[in-house]
């Protein structure tokens, strides 16, 4: 899978943005034997089709950048859940502790860096869909361009609510001061941008692409993401046919659960979307993705340790369930590929499978370990629990228990002895049967924590952490940009 225009890249993949942000970023994955990129300022860039593209490839670039898939999203979006620990050693990066305890504060760090990191994607696709439209290029491919860019926001604008709740709605770039230092939208009013972006671009983009363009965003993206922001909404009606229409498209599911999270088996007919990395020798700009490094076997070529999983989640699954030696590397197993996996006392007894690159996989010493390894978005049995959640709430348990059994069915790789299929038509009952299958089956791809705050469970699951109602279904907005508002941005309560 090796994807995009190499002629366009060599131009101009890096673009500097002058004004507000100053934006450095690299481009996506197949971006192969790129020499290192110059970077051009924004004045005199947006002149040709070739500038177009490129701006899209550098919006593709920062999603897999260090706030992204690093530190700042695993310890918003994973460390606080109850399946994860912080994991590297005990006096590592202690302050992702305060994720784990719920002590986190309006000065941390990593929220600031996770509010940075999804306004640089917004910002990369603001100056993409405010610049595009005047240039003189091919119609349709301008049209699929700004679809992408719209879908990209809509992603960056879903994490931040998800993490905040209302945030500043910029939707073109602020060109004033005033425009710049706008109050916090409502909720409701980011999710209405959302949902705008995710029509539009569902309306435009492709159900697939040749092998040249893989990887990047489709109208399946696009419709599950909806679906995902639906439900979040509780929007069941919109969920189940969103969810309907995906399960249409030629999605499938892959035989065994481990396999699928592989670099070979990147852009499967599972994916339905995933942030794309490579390893690019002697071009560290290109090969920038620390997902793997930060979360790989402590101390074993190069690898941190952190965001481990816990106990509860081992204990989580059902007995003799594939997917958690899938999902969990275990001191003193070894891999599938031959790796044994081994700890330092005090370092986990547990890592995330799911990152996981072969440490014989090439590596130049110049760029993370693991660089190559893309970050799995949304696959689809994802989509066919929000279609079994979906169907349950309006009532529908048959095909509730369809989708629910497709993913089952799945998890047993063949062995009708474990798994037992799930046969109540008992809303309540088949509902805890769904969270729990959303548990395992997604587990350690930073769904749970926000997923149980949705199904308003936060204080049963999370309290004995001390996650507090009335406070932690949201993080405190970084106090760096409220003084910088001087006082238009409001803070959470409790913060």
């Amino acid at each position: 899978m090796k994807i995009y225009n190499h002629t366009a890249l060599r131009k101009a993949c890096v673009i500097v943005i002058t004004g507000t942000i100053l934006l450095s970023t690299s481009c996506t994955k197949n971006f192969l034997d790129v020499p290192p990129q110059a970077k051009q300022p924004a004045e005199t860039f947006w002149k040709s089709q070739e500038d177009a593209q490129a701006g899209v490839y550098a919006i593709y670039g920062n999603l897999r950048s260090w706030a992204n898939v690093a530190f700042p999203a695993l310890a918003v979006e994973s460390i606080a859940s109850d399946e994860a620990d912080k994991g590297s050693s005990t006096n590592d990066a202690s302050y992702l502790n305060d994720f784990e305890n719920f002590n986190v504060t309006s000065t941390d760090g990593q929220v600031l860096g996770f509010w940075e990191g999804q306004y640089q994607n917004i910002n990369l696709c603001n100056q993409v869909l405010d610049n595009i439209p005047a240039i003189e290029m091919d119609a349709n491919l301008k049209s699929r361009l700004l679809a992408e860019a719209k879908f990209v926001r809509a992603y960056s604008y879903f994490r931040l609510v998800r993490a905040f709740g209302g945030v500043r709605l910029h939707l073109t770039i602020p060109k004033t001061p005033a425009q710049f230092n706008i109050p916090r939208a409502t909720r409701e009013e980011v999710y209405a941008a959302i949902e705008k972006d995710l029509n539009e671009a569902a309306a435009v983009l492709p159900t697939s692409y040749p092998t040249a363009d893989l990887g990047r965003a489709t109208k399946g993206a696009a419709l599950a993401l909806h679906a995902k922001v639906a439900m979040y909404q509780k929007n069941w009606p919109l969920v189940l046919s969103l969810t309907n229409t995906v399960m249409g498209l030629g999605y499938s599911l892959l035989p065994d659960y481990q396999s699928l999270f592989r670099l070979n088996h990147e852009n499967s007919s599972e994916s339905v979307f995933e942030i794309q990395c490579e390893y690019n020798p002697g071009t560290k700009d290109a090969s920038n993705s620390q997902y793997s490094q930060v979360q790989g076997v402590r101390d074993q070529t190069g690898y941190w340790g952190f965001n481990a999983p816990s106990l509860a989640l081992s204990n989580a699954f059902e007995d003799g369930d594939p997917r958690r030696e899938g999902t969990i590397l275990f001191v003193g197993n070894t891999t599938p590929q031959g790796d044994l996996i081994t700890s330092a006392p005090g370092d986990p007894v547990r890592y995330n499978h799911k990152p996981y690159v072969p440490f014989a996989t090439p590596f130049d010493g110049n760029n993370p370990r693991g660089g190559q390894q893309n970050v799995r978005v949304i696959r689809y049995s994802d989509v066919l629990l929000m279609n079994a959640e979906a169907a349950n709430e309006l009532g529908n348990s048959g095909q509730a228990l369809s989708s629910l059994e497709q993913v089952r069915l799945r998890a047993r790789q063949g062995n009708p002895t474990i798994l037992p299929k799930v046969t109540t038509t008992d809303q309540i009952a088949l509902r805890a049967a769904i969270y729990h299958e959303r548990h395992v089956e997604l587990a350690m791809e930073s769904d749970r924590y926000f997923d149980v705050i949705r199904q308003g469970r936060a204080a049963a699951v999370f309290g004995p952490k001390g996650w507090k109602a009335n406070k932690n279904e949201v993080w405190p907005i970084p106090n760096t940009q409220i003084e910088l508002s001087v006082g238009v941005l409001t803070q959470n309560l409790g913060y």
